[in-house]
């Protein structure tokens, strides 16, 4: 037998239930709101009471297609429709809506209700598995970022070569994807190719493909990275470590606009936009006679340069706040924060690794933490007797950039215990990169 909900639980049940849910007359004006709408918009209900909804949510949908609007209007019920809406903070926030028409005991429509759901985990944890990264996934609010962030819409419109320059760790892919993405090639594939981790003997069929008996093994056609980005974007991150011989192939293939399979006799147009990335300053390395002028030239027509994290110390909470939420959504958990002893030493910390080392630090806190706060004690042992913040001192190899990456790896190999395997996977490069910048910096 169906009992009837008592009416005096309609309040509790207003308050408590976890979605944000508020009211409006038949004018749209607000006459109820929640504390979980509260919570997740960042307005108080006595601040929104009486408003028009549109002027509080300042939702994509607000004008000309808004769900609430129509329920009231045609009386048709929407449920969890995805539509954006922008916080009190001015944070843009994805949601999923509900909404319906408000009708007295005689059938007339007197207003509508809406429930919103904050998607943000989901939406966050969908972009880490398509790993297909926005502007909104570049966080910052450090101005030299930020006017890079405001650079990218330009750059990705463009059909021109782009050129990233930053430290390991800095982000360098995120910003090669962020630029697919917004650009007119985004339903096109994004490849990415580690020009460092390829043996010189299998670049060329790595990056052009190759014919079937164009050497020994070759029983089959293969197609190359350029023809599999076909359409799309290809990333040649580390380019700053390809041979002279394939400096001079790859120079080619971005002055003719083809390339040339391995053992084939005819060549195959390239479509396909380039970016490159590098942790060299390749400006230095064209004056030391390691990389060529020309292809520097072909590379650099638009350049740009992530800065390293202990350069922009601002951005260190609000990256903790995103890879919290971050490994909440993958991994299930409620952690709500960092302790202020824990934020101090990740304040203070050198950071040779940037932002992945930051990363790592939080996803080690996730499985050392029992609680629901992160404490100074759950941080990476390096991190918790870490270095203060402090300039790069320059080397004999070169400018700033080469005496931070020297430093980098002297740091990585201290915390590893000489472990060369060990401390190229933390730096993100192969080891056989790692053994050749040892060499360049004379590190033993």
């Amino acid at each position: 037998m169906n009992m009837p909900l008592d009416p005096r639980y309609n309040a509790l049940i207003f308050e408590h239930v976890p979605h944000g849910i508020f009211t409006v007359d038949a004018d749209g004006r607000i006459t109820s709101f929640n504390h979980a709408a509260e919570e997740i918009t960042g307005w108080r209900r006595d601040q929104v009471v009486g408003l028009a909804c549109s002027k509080v949510l300042r939702s994509n949908h607000c004008q000309g297609s808004c769900f609430l609007f129509n329920s009231i209007e045609g009386g048709t019920a929407y449920r969890d429709r995805e539509v954006r809406i922008v916080r009190r903070d001015g944070r843009e926030l994805p949601v999923a809506v509900s909404t319906a028409a408000l009708c007295d005991e005689d059938g007339q429509v007197v207003g509508g209700v809406e429930m919103f759901r904050d998607l943000s985990d989901l939406t966050m944890l969908r972009r880490t598995l398509e790993a297909s990264y926005t502007l909104e996934d570049i966080i910052t609010k450090s101005p030299g970022m930020r006017s890079l962030r405001e650079l990218l819409p330009l750059v990705a419109n463009s059909v021109s070569t782009v050129l990233i320059e930053g430290e390991p760790g800095t982000g360098k892919e995120l910003i090669a994807r962020a630029i697919h993405n917004l650009g007119p090639r985004r339903a096109g594939p994004f490849v990415a190719v580690n020009c460092g981790a390829i043996p010189e003997t299998l670049l060329e069929s790595e990056l052009f493909g190759h014919v079937r008996g164009a050497f020994t093994d070759a029983y089959q056609d293969r197609a190359g990275r350029f023809a599999v980005a076909a359409g799309g974007t290809l990333l040649l991150d580390e380019v700053g470590e390809l041979s002279p011989a394939a400096q001079v192939k790859l120079l080619r293939v971005l002055q003719e606009r083809e390339f040339t399979p391995l053992g084939a006799t005819h060549p195959v147009k390239a479509d396909v936009r380039v970016v490159a990335a590098t942790n060299r300053d390749l400006s230095l390395e064209v004056m030391a006679g390691r990389f060529r002028q020309d292809l520097y030239f072909r590379l650099n027509v638009v350049r740009l340069s992530v800065p390293p994290l202990r350069s922009r110390t601002e951005d260190i909470p609000l990256l903790v706040e995103h890879f919290i939420s971050r490994f909440n959504a993958l991994q299930g958990r409620r952690i709500g924060g960092v302790s202020e002893r824990a934020m101090a030493v990740l304040m203070r910390y050198h950071f040779p690794g940037n932002v992945r080392e930051l990363e790592n630090a939080i996803e080690h806190a996730f499985v050392v933490c029992g609680g629901s706060i992160i404490g100074r004690d759950d941080l990476p042992p390096h991190i918790q007797g870490g270095s203060l913040m402090s300039p790069p001192v320059e080397s004999a190899a070169g400018g700033p950039l080469e005496a931070a990456e020297a430093a980098a790896i002297r740091e990585a190999l201290d915390r590893h215990g000489g472990n060369r395997t060990r401390a190229a996977q933390e730096l993100g490069v192969s080891r056989n990169t790692l053994w050749r910048k040892m060499k360049r910096h004379g590190i033993r």
